[in-house]
Order: C-alpha cells, then sequence, then structure tokens
C-alpha cells in the first residue's frame, strides 16, 4: 500500500472540503492517486444520496438570479433535511452555484435539464453530490422555474429574509423607456413581495382552476341555504367576489397600500412612467 503522507491528506481536503479522516480513507483506497481518490469521495456522496431516499428534505433555501442584461431570470430552491445544513457554508455555496446553473439552464422547467447542465465543465449533478458527501445530509433541487422576456417588459423578484420564500413575476409593458423606469422597477419589486406574503392561487379570475369556483360556491350557498331563494344567489355572489378579491392577484388588496388592488398599483406606477403594463405570469416558491 502506498505511504500516504500529511500534505497529501492536506492537499485533497483543499481540493474537496471534505474531512481529514475521510481523505485519508480514499488516499488509502485510490493507492495515492488523488484524482481517485476524488472519486472515491463522489462516490461515497452518492452512497450518502442512496441511503437518504426516503429522508424528508423541508428544510433549504430559495435562490433567484437575473442575467445581466435583466432579459432573463431564474427562480429555485435547494432542499435538505435539517436547518443546521441550510446554513452551512458548503450547503449556501451550493446554492449559489445552483442559481448560476439555473439561469444557463436550456430548459424553461426541469430539475434533470439542470442537474445535466455544465458549468467550467461540471454539471450540477456533481456539485450536488459532493456537497451530499460533505453534509452527510440528503439534498435535492427542488421547484425550478425560468423567464425569459420575448418584448418589452422586465422581471421582478423578491427573496423572502429568510430565504425559504420568494417570488418571480413578468411584466410586459408598452415600451422599453416603461420597463427601464425606476418606478416600474420598484413596483415589480413590491408586487413580487405582496405575491410572496400574500399567497394568490391565481393571476386572475380565469386563472382559478372551475372546479375550485363550483367548490367554493357550493360551500357558500349551503351557508346561507335557509335565507330566501330570492337572495341566495346574491349572497353567494357577493361571497365570490370577496373570494375573488382574496385569491386572485389582481383583485387583491395591495399589501403596502390596502385602499388600492394590485392592478390599480400597476397600472399607476405605468401611467407615471409613460404607458402601460399588465402582469403576464408569476411563480412562488417555498422551502417547507
Amino acid at each position: 500500500m502506498a505511504e500516504i503522507s500529511a500534505s497529501m491528506v492536506a492537499k485533497l481536503r483543499k481540493m474537496t472540503g471534505q474531512g481529514m479522516m475521510d481523505c485519508k480513507r480514499a488516499l488509502q483506497e485510490s493507492e495515492g492517486d488523488i484524482d481517485q481518490a476524488i472519486e472515491v469521495l463522489r462516490k461515497k456522496g452518492l452512497a450518502t444520496l442512496a441511503k437518504r431516499t426516503e429522508r424528508e428534505t423541508s428544510e433549504g433555501l430559495v435562490i433567484g438570479k437575473t442575467s445581466e442584461d435583466g432579459k432573463t431570470s431564474a427562480i429555485t430552491t435547494l432542499c435538505c433535511e435539517t436547518d443546521f445544513v441550510a446554513r452551512s457554508d458548503d450547503f449556501v455555496a451550493a446554492a449559489q452555484a445552483l442559481a448560476d446553473y439555473a439561469l444557463v439552464c436550456a430548459a424553461d422547467r426541469g430539475t434533470e435539464d439542470i442537474l445535466e447542465t455544465t458549468l467550467d465543465g461540471k454539471k450540477f449533478n456533481d456539485v450536488l453530490t459532493e456537497t451530499v458527501s460533505k453534509t452527510g445530509e440528503k439534498i435535492r433541487v427542488g421547484d425550478y422555474t425560468k423567464y425569459k422576456l420575448d418584448g418589452p417588459g422586465l422581471i421582478g423578484t423578491y427573496i423572502h429574509f429568510n430565504e425559504k420564500l420568494g417570488t418571480m413575476l413578468e411584466i410586459e409593458t408598452s415600451d422599453d423607456n416603461v420597463a427601464d423606469a425606476d418606478v416600474m422597477k420598484q413596483t415589480a419589486s413590491d408586487i413580487a413581495m405582496h405575491i410572496t406574503a400574500v399567497r394568490p392561487l391565481a393571476l386572475d379570475r380565469d386563472g382559478i382552476d372551475p372546479e375550485t369556483i363550483e367548490r367554493e360556491k357550493a360551500i357558500f350557498a349551503e351557508q346561507v341555504k335557509d335565507k330566501p331563494a330570492n337572495i341566495i344567489d346574491k349572497i353567494v355572489e357577493g361571497k365570490m367576489k370577496k373570494f375573488y378579491t382574496e385569491n386572485c392577484l389582481l383583485d387583491q388588496l395591495f399589501v403596502k397600500d390596502d385602499s388600492k388592488s394590485v392592478a390599480q398599483v400597476l397600472t399607476e406606477a405605468a401611467k407615471q412612467a409613460g404607458g402601460q403594463a399588465k402582469i403576464k405570469r408569476f411563480v412562488r416558491l417555498e422551502v417547507s
């Protein structure tokens, strides 16, 4: 068996971030070959991941990143077993790397595509395996969405201070000058924050699942079944109006000024910017 020096162990530890004894054992197994020792440590990470397949991954971080030109944004989650690991340097570094991979991933959706995406000669799947090996926990990429502007507009993002909640939304504007206005950028960020806090079900009434609407109507009708028949429909209509106000983004009262709806806030900001704007889509992610 090849002699494993302290300097070799230190070198491997610096390259991989693994524990001293793990590095020593990997070097012994590879008979002093650094490259093979790295592969041994990677396999160790895969083995750890396989052992923990059934473990809950209810902790982690929401991460977002926007391209330098502001035309493309991605938001995703990296999940693990404990909050202790979620706050560790190794996990945070992997999450920051994930943001880079998510932004350049060729697909708009799909964690498998992120895992196979390559940056600087390394797939994110390799980054994930190395992090699993370092932390000893099951780690996985959770939800992932990427938006790319195909015309005038802007993308707003908001990550809550606890980094477990986040939102991304796309706003179409009448021209680039409107999109570039400071008031629009601030409003996009504010509405993203609103979505994170209030959790709308859909953009507008058309986005609510018809089955959900019928279920709510039936519940409301049951609640007032003892009322005269000629006013039941009016009562149900009023309750549904409140339901839409509470659950449709454009109808919701703005969290920073409840005298206005989100739609009114957006319209006023666009008018100040000299044009029009509308929200095209949004996504809200949560680690839980």
